[in-house]
């Protein structure tokens, strides 16, 4: 790595993205053909033994090949040759964080269910006057939705990410000050929220209003959001895993190194003897010996 970008983060950034075009690329079309797979998949039909083996067949391979890219570009941001595992035992520790992902969200899928209820709990319990002002149920209910929200877009992925690209990269034998450093870096947490509020929340939006024109301007102004949605999420995506990379790396601090003109301790008299040289007296017993000899 160039001495400027291991100075400047952004430098660095920009660094690791150009030295991985090739697996960035990969993320912007394979994501696609891995989509459009996933579509087709649940097209397949089950009338046949084979037909029923190919249905449970084909999302393992869709698993495996959406995992092997994820470990493949996170590996190719670190840049990072020292005691990396082998690709395939990356691959399997991804499988693991992906299942935690799921596990959380199927809690924060149960947490939003539960909404309403709670809302209702909540504002029984609050006074009439405060019932009627701040704590009404559509209030509550709406903190509790955003907050849920929070949780799925912002403090699942902030956490799990750097643990996932750490054993994409050296397995199990994860570096954890690196991780638990980056965790309370406010740089890090800066860009999950920025790349929620791009990736999830404004493309919310695209699909809110009445659609206008005739059937084909519709088409193409659906297809036009798609389009927008999908590039807006993979480009923050990869942005994402870049810039953890990047504090993964910055997070442990360098050996201080002197330099040139730094003062260094050296034995007294190893160099030559000049002006600015101290003579040491001889010890008593030398000075004799040496006006005898």
């Amino acid at each position: 790595m160039s001495d400027v970008a291991a100075t400047n983060p952004s430098n660095d950034l920009f660094h690791r993205l150009r030295t991985s075009l090739a697996w960035i690329a990969a993320q912007f079309w394979a994501t696609l053909v891995l989509v459009l797979a996933g579509a087709a998949w649940t097209r397949l039909p089950d009338s046949y033994a084979w037909q029923v083996g190919l249905s449970l067949f084909v999302p393992l391979v869709l698993l495996a090949a959406a995992l092997l890219l994820q470990a493949g570009t996170m590996r190719k941001l670190l840049h990072d040759e020292k005691s990396r595992v082998h690709l395939t035992l990356g691959v399997l520790t991804l499988l693991v964080w992906a299942a935690i992902v799921w596990a959380a969200w199927a809690l924060l899928d149960w947490c939003s269910d539960q909404i309403p209820e709670w809302a209702g709990y909540l504002n029984s319990r609050a006074s009439a006057h405060m019932r009627a002002t701040l704590f009404t149920y559509d209030h509550i209910q709406s903190w509790l939705t955003i907050l849920v929200w929070i949780f799925r877009w912002i403090v699942v992925p902030a956490k799990v990410i750097p643990y996932a690209m750490g054993s994409a990269q050296w397995g199990w034998l994860l570096p954890w000050r690196k991780i638990i450093r980056l965790l309370f870096n406010w740089r890090w947490w800066l860009a999950v929220v920025v790349a929620a509020l791009l990736a999830v929340e404004w493309p919310s939006h695209f699909f809110t209003g009445e659609p206008l024109g005739t059937v084909s301007h519709q088409v193409w102004a659906v297809m036009l959001k798609l389009a927008g949605t999908y590039l807006l999420a993979i480009v923050c995506w990869v942005f994402l895993l870049a810039w953890c990379a990047v504090l993964l790396c910055r997070s442990e601090p360098a050996a201080e190194k002197p330099s040139d003109d730094s003062l260094v301790p050296a034995p007294v008299g190893a160099g030559p003897l000049g002006e600015d040289s101290v003579r040491l007296p001889l010890p008593e017993g030398d000075d004799n010996s040496s006006r005898n000899a």
